[in-house]
């Protein structure tokens, strides 16, 4: 099932099926290493869910959730 980063919950797993924004915040995601095939892990929250934390390749990463509406990702 393909759902939204934002939509995911905590400690869910889910490989990156697409990044649907090009341009500068499309370079900018994809420069942090979120390119489609990869495996994606929500790490937690702020209070007010915004940014969220996720792991991938290792490290720990904060989008905002203007940002994470624009990855897709797939969950079991």
């Amino acid at each position: 099932m393909r759902i939204n980063l934002r939509n995911m919950l905590d400690n869910q797993v889910g490989t990156i099926a697409s990044i649907k924004v090009s341009g500068e915040l499309g370079r900018r995601i994809r420069d942090m290493g979120l390119v489609p095939g990869i495996e994606i892990k929500i790490q937690g929250r702020a209070p007010l869910y915004d940014p969220v934390a996720v792991r991938v390749r290792g490290a720990t990463l904060t989008l905002r959730n203007n940002e994470a509406d624009y990855i897709e990702v797939e969950v079991e």
